[in-house]
């Protein structure tokens, strides 16, 4: 199946995530050649990782320069259209870790994100949207982390119970709770 397909696939769960889903399978059809770029300026694809530990009460964060907040782990597909290929690759790129697994294979949340302008790499990058997908991961808690220094500048085990005492994006508390109650159904 391939990505456009898998989006298509994924059963929102309420009027907002369904919204979002046809936002994005909309961006895809209006931009095939360039929406898993960063070339699609007004949105394109991005995967995260919800990484868990083994007794799922810990997920790993790291400190985002630019959000200035502990946020998940994801990227840009980069025009790569595995998207959970992409999703494990930045969890390992962000953090360090080696050993990083999907807890399911399949999407579990579809969001669009605002990113506000910054400056990247010494670059303007104005406001655009990230199409997020994302799934859910879990790694041993017992391996080495690591900053990704153009990224991050922290990267740890934060409790479940308390991500938004982390995090400085309220935007985000919704994304997260959703995540960690698809988490909590899983076997």
């Amino acid at each position: 199946m391939n990505y456009r397909e898998e989006i298509a696939a994924y059963r929102p769960r309420g009027e907002e995530e369904a919204a979002d889903q046809a936002l994005i399978l909309s961006m895809i059809e209006h931009f095939p050649d360039t929406v898993l770029t960063r070339e699609c300026l007004a949105g394109h694809i991005t995967s995260s990782g919800f990484i868990v530990n083994e007794t799922r009460d810990k997920t790993l964060m790291a400190w985002h320069n630019i959000y200035r907040s502990w946020a998940w782990t994801g990227g840009h597909a980069d025009g790569a259209p595995d998207l959970l290929a992409v999703a494990l690759r930045e969890a390992r790129e962000e953090t360090g870790i080696l050993r990083v697994s999907p807890l399911s294979r399949e999407i579990a949340g579809l969001d669009v994100l605002t990113v506000p302008g910054h400056v990247k790499r010494g670059k303007y990058v104005p406001t655009h949207l990230h199409l997020s997908v994302s799934y859910l991961l879990a790694a041993p808690e017992d391996q080495p982390l690591a900053v990704k220094s153009d990224e991050n500048s922290g990267v740890r085990w934060i409790p479940i119970s308390e991500i938004e005492s982390y995090s400085s994006e309220p935007e985000m508390y919704p994304v997260y709770r959703k995540l960690v109650e698809r988490m909590r159904k899983l076997p």
